[in-house]
């Protein structure tokens, strides 16, 4: 057998775009290489989106190479943990560092964009589930099925399910273990767009790129907001507004577009991310 030199987790870069992208084949299952490969990327990650940055990514788009996006966690991840010494604080650690790389992903200051082409199992769907928008083919499924081995998802799944599409849904996806269909879980919020097969990729990317050519610090200005409408109501989001949406007034993303309205018309401004 060949020997893989390629990084089952890696970034490309695509202009404005950072591509975070899993190739593992031939199931793109995430072993503890796979799971080190994953925390270094979204490490990387906010560098390559940092403000200050001359040559920032604007934009990350999460996909997968292969027939299939995931189909899981590698079981020896897990049997190793419970067959070790101290089962319990072993496996608190592991999702402690997981979800510390779904929070930083999530929190990262540009629109994070993540493509499911096929099926879509576990660690995958919940890495998706800490984007901000999730795309998908007619023919991709999800799921969240730790069940088969008597856990629960606890990469960050069953709370951001819940707040997509509530509680009751959460726990049926997550109790049943069965697999769900994009139409079936764009009904359900979960989902933002459903798009065909073919041509996928090519559409994935440029919604990438659409929202990369916007207001950078404004759109990062709205997930400061709207996370922290979820996780304080709105009243805390009112209070924040202030502050956030007033520093936008200071960027040269607004000031230009303010001119280009009042000279040419709206939708004509070119933003450069600052």
């Amino acid at each position: 057998m060949t020997e893989r030199t390629a990084a089952p987790v890696r970034i490309e870069r695509d202009g404005d775009v950072a591509v975070l992208l899993l190739d593992n084949p031939p199931l793109n299952l995430f072993d503890a290489a796979t799971f080190d490969a994953l925390e270094r990327c979204v490490d990387e990650l906010v560098g390559v989106t940092d403000p200050a940055r001359a040559d920032r990514a604007r934009a990350v788009l999460v996909r997968a190479e292969g027939r299939v996006v995931s189909g899981g966690v590698d079981v020896g991840v897990f049997a190793g943990v419970a067959d070790g010494p101290d089962a319990a604080r072993v496996g608190g650690e592991l999702w402690a560092r997981l979800l510390r790389v779904e929070q930083t992903l999530e929190d990262l200051p540009v629109p994070t964009v993540f493509a499911a082409h096929a099926l879509t199992l576990t660690a995958a769907f919940e890495i998706a589930l800490a984007c901000d928008l999730l795309v998908a083919t007619e023919k991709a499924s999800f799921g969240l099925v730790e069940i088969v081995v008597g856990l629960t998802p606890s990469m960050g799944g069953p709370q951001r399910l819940a707040e997509r599409a509530g509680s009751a849904r959460a726990k049926e996806l997550i109790f049943t273990g069965e697999r769900y269909d994009a139409t079936t879980l764009h009904s359900w919020g979960v989902v933002n767009r459903v798009l065909p097969v073919e041509g996928f990729a090519d559409a994935a990317l440029a919604l990438a790129r659409q929202v990369a050519a916007g207001p950078t610090v404004a759109h990062a200005a709205t997930k400061t907001i709207v996370a922290t409408t979820v996780r304080e109501g709105v009243r805390a989001a009112d209070d924040v507004v202030p502050a956030v949406s007033g520093a936008l007034f200071d960027t040269d993303d607004l000031r230009g577009a303010v001119a280009s309205f009042l000279a040419d018309g709206p939708g004509k401004a070119t933003h450069r991310g600052r």
